[in-house]
């Protein structure tokens, strides 16, 4: 089963275990704000973009403060993509949100992402090797990982670069849809380390 893999090389090795850009992408499962299990697998057929979040990061705050996290997430379901936003946050750490603050936040910034999923143990993140929040993958609709790193080009806190950065995400996407070669499958990703419990 994909998910007891998970597990298995999260434990053995954090973090060295992280998905290869042109590899299948493993499924797993995880929880939302309302307690439903989403699995991965269920996307199939689709594209998939996983976003790593804390909303305390000030590299996070930078694009939802600014709206670019929001316009990102909306044109990429325009698309037809499913976005899964992934909290990674261990208890009693940065980040660390319950369904009801997560509901909160996800309203009160309008995220607008397909689904707000909780990975407190980090294991879905360790084996995906997400080390920083923002931390951006992108998969096919065959399921292959094609694009891991940052949401840009411009690695800093400061919302003023925004509108000068190479989007990573949109531009990838485009190439997807439009049946290119992905021209950047992958950006050194920038932000907060993720907030893992141990």
């Amino acid at each position: 089963m994909a998910t007891a893999t998970i597990t298995a090389i999260a434990l053995a090795s954090p973090l060295a275990a992280a998905q290869r850009t042109g590899a299948t992408a493993q499924d797993f499962k995880l929880t939302d704000v309302n307690g439903k299990t989403v699995q991965l697998s269920e996307f199939r057929g689709k594209t998939v973009v996983l976003e790593w979040h804390n909303p305390g990061c000030p590299f996070v705050s930078k694009h939802y403060n600014s709206g670019n996290m929001q316009m990102t997430q909306k044109a990429a379901r325009a698309q037809g993509a499913v976005w899964l936003t992934i909290n990674s946050g261990a208890k009693g750490k940065q980040g660390h949100m319950t369904g009801a603050e997560a509901k909160a936040l996800i309203a009160k910034q309008n995220i607008r992402s397909s689904n707000y999923l909780f990975d407190s143990k980090g294991l879905v993140g360790k084996a995906y090797g997400a080390k920083t929040t923002p931390h951006m993958y992108i998969i096919d609709a065959a399921g292959t990982l094609v694009y891991q790193g940052g949401i840009d080009d411009k690695p800093t806190a400061n919302p003023a670069d925004i509108k000068i950065a190479r989007n990573h995400v949109l531009e990838a996407l485009d190439e997807i849809k439009t049946g290119k070669k992905i021209s950047t499958a992958y950006s050194r990703p920038y932000g907060c380390s993720v907030k893992y419990a141990s």
